[in-house]
C-alpha cells in the first residue's frame, strides 16, 4: 500500500457521495442522510464502515435487491415502542428514523424501544446513540450481521460481529459516545486491510482451518474472534437476541452476506432503546455528576505505560475535531475505488 494519504475536505466529500446516491436514484433527503452518516464514519476514524461502503451500497441498489426508496413500515407500535418492517431498504435510513421516533417517544413517555427487520447494513452505531445524547437521552443500539463469528469453543461461524453502542449526554463536557464490535475487529477493518495491501494483528482472526492468520484474505475466508473470548461471545449472543430474534429478523447463520449474496435482500435487524435521562434525577443534576465523574477519571493517577486516560468515545471525537480542521485521510486505493463508481454514474469527484 502506499504510504501517502490524501487529505480530503469533509462538505467535497458529502457532496460527492450525495450526488452519486441521486444518480442511483435515491431522493434527496435520504441520498444526504447516507451519505452524512458515511462521512461522519470517516471523521470520527471509523473508516470501516465509512465511504468505502459506496460501491456495495450503490451495487446493491442498482440490482434490486435494496430499495431505492426506503420505507418505514409500522407493524405494531405502542406509545412506548415500535417494530419497523424497513422493507429491504437501507439500513442507515431506517435507523436514522428509528432512532428519531424513539427519542421522540421517550421524550413523552420516559423511555422507548424500537426494533427494526428486514433491514440491510445500517452503518455506525455510535451515529443514533450520538444523536440520542444530543437530545439528552440515554440510548442503547445493537444491530447483528452476516456470519463470521464462531461460538465461543466452535470452529464454525454462526453469529456475526455483532455490535453493540451506548450514548450518553455529559454538561459542560463532551457527551460520552462509545461504539464496539463484540468481535475484536469490525471485519470491515479486516476488508479495509485487504483493499488497502495491508497485513492484520495476530488475534483478529484465525484461518477456516483454525490458525493465527496476518493475511486479509485468510481472515475473510475464515473466522473473526471474540473480543474477549467467552466474555465476547456472551455479549455477541445477547446483541443477536435483541437485534434478530425480538425484531423477527434473520439471525446468525441466516442474514444474508452483504457483498456475497447478490441475489437475496439481507433481513438484519437492529435494537434501539432510549430514555430520558431526567428520568430518576433532575436533567442538571445527571449531567452535573457526568461532569464529575468524567472529570473525576481524568485525575487518576496513570499506570506504567501510559500517559493518558481516555473518556469512552473520546479518541473518536479528537480525530472527528482533528478531521475537521484537516480534512479526511484516504488511502490513494478508496480515493480510486471512489473515483470508479463515481463514473459508473458520471459523476466527478472534486478531490
Amino acid at each position: 500500500m502506499s504510504e501517502s494519504l490524501i487529505r480530503v475536505n469533509k462538505a467535497d466529500l458529502e457532496d460527492f457521495i450525495i450526488r452519486v446516491f441521486l444518480a442511483a436514484g435515491l431522493e434527496e433527503n435520504q441520498a444526504s442522510i447516507v451519505a452524512k452518516h458515511l462521512v461522519l464514519a470517516n471523521m470520527r476514524g471509523v473508516d470501516s464502515h465509512g465511504v468505502s461502503r459506496l460501491d456495495i451500497y450503490t451495487k446493491r441498489l442498482e440490482i434490486g435487491i435494496t430499495s431505492r426508496k426506503t420505507e418505514l413500515k409500522a407493524v405494531r407500535e405502542t406509545d412506548s415502542s415500535m417494530l419497523i418492517d424497513g422493507e429491504s431498504g437501507l439500513g442507515i435510513v431506517l435507523c436514522t428514523e428509528g432512532i428519531r421516533i424513539a427519542v421522540e417517544k421517550a421524550k413523552k413517555t420516559g423511555l422507548a424501544v424500537v426494533g427494526i427487520r428486514n433491514s440491510s447494513h445500517c452503518g455506525m452505531l455510535g451515529a443514533y446513540t450520538m444523536y440520542a445524547a444530543q437530545n439528552d437521552c440515554i440510548a442503547i443500539a445493537a444491530a447483528n450481521a452476516s456470519s463470521s463469528v464462531a461460538p465461543w469453543g466452535g470452529k464454525e461461524a454462526y453469529f456475526g460481529t455483532n455490535p453493540f453502542s451506548y450514548g450518553v449526554p455529559a454538561g459542560k463536557e463532551k457527551n460520552i459516545v462509545f461504539d464496539m464490535a463484540t468481535s475484536v475487529v469490525a471485519k470491515g477493518k479486516i476488508r479495509m486491510a485487504l483493499v488497502n495491501n495491508q497485513k492484520i494483528p495476530v488475534g483478529w482472526a484465525i484461518t477456516k482451518d483454525g490458525k493465527p492468520t496476518t493475511d486479509p484474505r485468510e481472515a475473510m475466508d475464515g473466522l473473526l474472534l471474540p473480543v474477549g473470548g467467552p466474555k465476547g461471545y456472551g455479549l455477541n449472543f445477547f446483541v443477536e437476541v435483541l437485534s434478530g430474534l425480538l425484531s423477527g429478523a434473520a439471525f446468525g447463520p441466516y442474514i444474508r452476506n452483504l457483498y456475497k449474496d447478490l441475489d437475496k435482500s439481507q433481513d438484519m435487524g437492529q435494537f434501539l432503546f432510549v430514555m430520558r435521562a431526567d428520568l430518576f434525577v433532575p436533567l442538571e443534576e445527571f449531567k452535573k455528576r457526568m461532569d464529575q465523574m468524567i472529570g473525576e477519571i481524568r485525575q487518576i493517577s496513570l499506570a506504567e505505560g501510559f500517559d493518558r486516560i481516555y473518556l469512552p468515545g473520546e479518541i473518536e471525537q479528537e480525530k472527528a475535531e482533528e478531521r475537521e480542521r484537516n480534512g479526511i485521510p484516504l488511502t490513494p486505493e478508496t480515493i480510486n475505488e471512489l473515483k470508479a463508481v463515481g463514473n459508473r454514474y458520471s459523476v466527478t469527484a472534486m478531490f
